[in-house]
Parts: C-alpha cells; sequence; structure tokens
C-alpha cells in the first residue's frame, strides 16, 4: 500500500502514519522529521531547512526530492510506504509520479485530513515539545503533570520556533497556496479520499481505516 497524506500543518498527519504504518507494515517516511534530524544535528542540508522553516516556508524542491528519491530506494519501501510531506507542490506531486513510474509503482490512495485553519492555529500554537526526549504536550488537551517539565525524563519543555502564532499562520497561507492545489492534482487519479479531523484522534483513525477497507 502506497499512500500520500494531505491535510495542513497540525491536522495529524503524523499521528495517522504511525496508525497507518502499524496497520500495513510499511514505514512512515517524514521529510520534516529529516529535516528536523538534520538541524539538530547541524547538518548543511539542516541549516538551509531551517531558514525556511523557521519563516514557515517550504523548503526548496530540489531540497526536498533528492531525500526523498533517496529513501523510497530503500528494500523496506518495497511493499509500500506512506509519504508525510511530500509531495507539496504540483512539480514535487510530478516529480514523484516519474520516481514511481521508473519503479513501476504508484500511489494507491491519497488521505486528505480536513481540520478548519482556526482549530489548526489553537492545535499548534499550544504545543510544547520535550528537549529530551521528543515527547509532544499541549497547554490545554496534554498537559504535562508539572508546567513546563516533561512528564517521562523531566527535560525543559519548548515552544518550536515553527509553532509560534504568527509562524503557524504564515504556514497555513503556503499549505493554501501551494500545496491544498495538490487535491485538485490527484482527485482525476481518483485516489483521494477527505477525512474529516476530529477532536479525538482514535475517531479519526477509525474512519481512515474503514475508508481505506482495511
Amino acid at each position: 500500500m502506497k499512500i500520500i497524506l494531505l491535510g495542513a500543518p497540525g491536522a495529524g498527519k503524523g499521528t495517522q502514519a504511525v496508525v497507518l504504518a502499524d496497520k500495513f507494515g510499511i514505514p512512515h517516511i517524514s521529510t520534516g522529521d529529516i529535516f528536523r534530524s538534520n538541524i539538530k544535528n547541524g547538518t548543511e542540508l539542516g541549516k538551509k531547512a531551517k531558514e525556511y522553516i523557521d519563516k514557515g516556508l517550504l523548503v526548496p524542491d530540489e531540497v526536498t526530492v533528492e531525500i526523498v528519491k533517496d529513501r523510497i530506494h530503500q528494500a523496506d519501501c518495497k511493499n509500500g510506504f506512506i509519504l508525510d510531506g511530500f509531495p507539496r507542490t504540483i512539480p514535487q506531486a510530478e516529480y514523484l509520479d516519474n520516481a514511481l513510474k521508473e519503479l513501476g509503482m504508484g500511489i494507491d490512495a491519497v488521505l486528505n485530513i480536513n481540520v478548519p485553519d482556526e482549530d489548526i492555529i489553537k492545535r499548534l500554537s499550544g504545543r510544547r515539545v520535550c528537549t529530551g526526549c521528543s515527547m509532544t504536550y499541549h497547554i490545554h488537551y496534554n498537559v504535562p503533570k508539572t508546567e513546563g517539565i516533561c512528564d517521562v525524563c523531566n527535560a525543559a519543555l519548548i515552544q518550536r520556533d515553527d509553532d509560534s502564532e504568527e509562524t503557524v499562520i504564515n504556514r497555513l497561507k503556503t499549505y493554501h497556496s501551494q500545496t491544498e492545489p495538490l487535491i485538485q492534482y490527484y482527485t482525476p487519479k481518483g485516489k483521494v479520499i477527505t477525512i474529516e479531523g476530529k477532536d479525538k484522534i482514535e475517531d479519526t483513525s477509525r474512519e481512515m481505516l474503514r475508508r481505506l477497507g482495511a
């Protein structure tokens, strides 16, 4: 099963990707995780990516496509994969089509998780991440036992630069102008399945798997 996850930043793509990866036994490929790893390690790619991510902008295609190309060529992608955060533009989608065609593959489903902008802003601007183990909390929905401290490893919690309200709004503008058109790109191919992002993660997961026939 080869799946693309679409949806605004904060719609829950990463969370649902874990559910899908477990259900189908295929890897979850997140360009966001790859970028953050490079940023944390101070690589040249990380430095380039950080300049864009901190402003709520997309990392340029030429940086992103090379990462994805290498990843889908690896052996664990033979039976499928879940793409989370790629493609984000029409040119990237066209590139992916060509890369998969070379491998004799095609996308089986494009899952679009729909969440209103006002809910996204509330979700992301309230998110806090542990500096030690990367556990995620929320000032409204998933409050730590001690304010500012991780329940798991006792390290400090921070708000990521790209989770500030101003940056979230910019990220949403970028999503609507550059990534949302992918819904129209994939619709004629009969691949798009739109899921309403529910407040409860398990409700979204249940509907997603039902629509996939799993």
